[in-house]
């Protein structure tokens, strides 16, 4: 090779270097998180002969060892390591016996990494390390046969047990290992099922709207606080908007389990990714806990899903309950001490704001850009550097963040593909005329699918312009481009009159709110007791909601929100509903 190309090769190397260390070292400098997580998600190897292609991330198990977290993920052919629990590296194991592994086990036992794979038709093994980071997975010959989303617990006395379940006709059951006997597992054990003759969230369905089949039970994960013991568990589908998680209770790992009041504890039904289901529980920075879960896309397919990263806690009555307000809006991320996990107080700026673009193809339109809808989108002539992107946000707004959310149409790529990058640069003008950089991902390469980027400092724009540089696939299609931060107008007004109607079966209510000028949404709020509003429901455009997650019997308290791109009202009058 000639000298002269030898040192351009250099160059070049270390200028693509620079450029994805720049990249890593601005996320890493972010206050902030929003939903979905930024993952360098897997293209599913499934479907590849119906040339059905997708990107998926479901089913997150995440453990802490030494300090540091890791993320199994459902058919990812590897897994992800973070060192705050916002930042992830996907880890292609030195040796990986599951390529297909579906709904996995994680636990950390000691000084080893323990993991187990659902296989519903086969024996398994339980797997060990104690170099995630390298991946040199060795097996541990145990006895397990035929278990479904599984999940391995060992208690603080050392006694190991396995618990598992994903049927709409089987409960969760579980069995007590015996670790001195290569795991062999006691007696099987039924600990509890859906009873959707109660459990209004329990139902089938798109807002449970379906009552003829029965929901799915499934992704059992225990978690021990202050000496009791936490079974939690998805339901109904992982395809819906409803997709959640609740949870038992015990004195004991084998039970009786009993069913917590407030219930689904993870749920997000609203706004524009929805679903929190089948998820793990993992104590973070500063000794807060953490709920990862999955979001439904289901565009592609059913199965195509993201996850997402929720603040959970136990209140002093040790009710579990996990923050979803705005559960797609940017929080403080978990490192930011004091404030971890609380809504940043960004909106929305972009929401329905009118949009001009460079091309687009049949009906996936400009305005699919800012209608928080994710499984609409835009759908460029060309993938191309001339392809162009102009937001209007009405009027000088303050911008804080962006989230640019790309959409895998026609992708035909399949299991973890090299080279997969999103180079972009979002700029901002007052006038329209004169524009400033607002995010550079011109030297990007790393795959970033839901981009999240906070800015170093707020810009006031009135104008926000997206200009492509290079995508590492067929076509450019992008679902959302979200930009956050603060209008300068008024706070919507509080709603003050509301009305509400239980039904006769006692798990569904309309509520019915007065409709507040110059709003975006409203979120729904309501709880089982009046300082446990534990759970919301975002609502855009309307001002009512038939709401179907209420458990029979059981009184509730309910209030209103309002919100635009300037602020959250002050919350309503809480009512008691019988």
């Amino acid at each position: 090779m000639k000298k002269s190309n030898l040192h351009a090769l250099i160059a070049s190397l270390l200028v693509i270097t620079f450029a994805t260390t720049s990249a890593f070292a601005q996320q890493m400098r972010m206050d902030t998180y929003c939903n979905p997580i930024n993952l360098d998600y897997t293209y599913m190897i499934y479907n590849s002969d119906k040339g059905i292609s997708y990107r998926s991330g479901a089913d997150p198990a995440v453990v802490e060892f030494r300090g540091e977290y890791y993320m199994f993920v459902t058919r990812s052919m590897g897994y992800w390591h973070s060192n705050d629990l916002q930042n992830w590296d996907f880890i292609t194991p030195e040796k990986w016996y599951f390529q297909g592994s579906n709904a996995p086990a994680a636990h950390n036992y000691k000084d080893s990494v323990l993991y187990v794979t659902g296989d519903p038709s086969g024996q398994m093994s339980i797997l060990y390390t104690d170099n995630p980071k390298k991946g040199d997975w060795k097996t541990v010959p145990s006895i397990l046969n035929n278990l479904q989303d599984p999940n391995l617990f060992i208690d603080d006395d050392g006694k190991a047990y396995m618990f598992w379940g994903s049927s709409n006709v089987y409960p969760i059951r579980g069995k007590e290992l015996d670790r001195e006997k290569r795991f062999i597992a006691g007696p099987e054990k039924e600990l509890f099922n859906l009873d959707s003759t109660k459990h209004g969230w329990e139902r089938f369905g798109e807002n449970h709207s379906d009552t003829k089949l029965g929901g799915y039970i499934e992704g059992p994960w225990l978690t021990k606080y202050n000496g009791k013991y936490y079974m939690q568990y998805a339901a109904p589908g992982t395809e819906f908007n409803v997709y959640g998680d609740g949870v038992y209770i015990a004195d004991h790992p084998m039970g009786p389990y009993t069913y917590q009041k407030h219930n689904p504890v993870s749920y997000k039904p609203g706004g524009f990714m929805n679903g929190a289901g089948h998820g793990s529980t993992v104590l973070g920075p500063g000794n807060q806990y953490w709920h990862f879960s999955s979001m439904a896309l289901s565009s592609n397919v059913n199965w195509e899903r993201r996850l997402a990263i929720f603040p959970l806690g136990f209140d002093k009555d040790g009710i579990m309950y996990c923050d979803t307000r705005f559960g797609d809006y940017p929080h403080y991320a978990p490192t930011v001490q004091g404030e971890k996990g609380k809504f940043r107080g960004w909106m929305l700026l972009s929401y329905n704001k009118p949009v001009k673009v460079s091309s687009s193809v049949d009906d996936h339109k400009a305005a699919n850009l800012t209608d928080e809808n994710v499984k609409s989108f835009w759908l460029a002539e060309k993938n191309d550097d001339k392809q162009w992107v102009e937001i209007d946000l009405g009027k000088v707004s303050s911008v804080a963040a962006v989230q640019i959310n790309y959409f895998d149409y026609k992708t035909d790529l399949y299991g973890r593909v090299p080279g997969l990058h999103h180079r972009y640069l979002m700029e901002g003008s007052v006038d329209g005329k004169s524009w400033i950089t607002l995010v550079d991902r011109s030297n990007n390469y790393k795959d970033v699918p839901n981009d999240y980027v906070e800015l170093e400092s707020k810009k006031d724009v009135r104008y926000v312009r997206y200009k492509h540089i290079s995508l590492a696939t067929p076509n450019l299609a992008i679902s959302d481009i979200r930009v956050f931060g603060n209008g300068s107008g008024a706070v919507p007004a509080q709603v003050k009159t509301v009305e509400m109607k239980r039904h006769k079966d006692g798990k569904d209510i309309n509520i019915k709110w007065e409709k507040i000028a110059g709003i975006q949404g409203y979120n729904v709020l309501w709880g089982i007791a009046p300082d446990k509003l534990y759970s919301s429901w975002m609502v855009y455009g309307e001002n009512s909601l038939l709401l179907k997650s209420l458990t029979a019997g059981q009184k509730y308290y309910f209030a209103i929100e309002s919100f635009n791109e300037n602020g959250v009202s002050k919350l309503s009058k809480i009512y008691e509903v019988q």
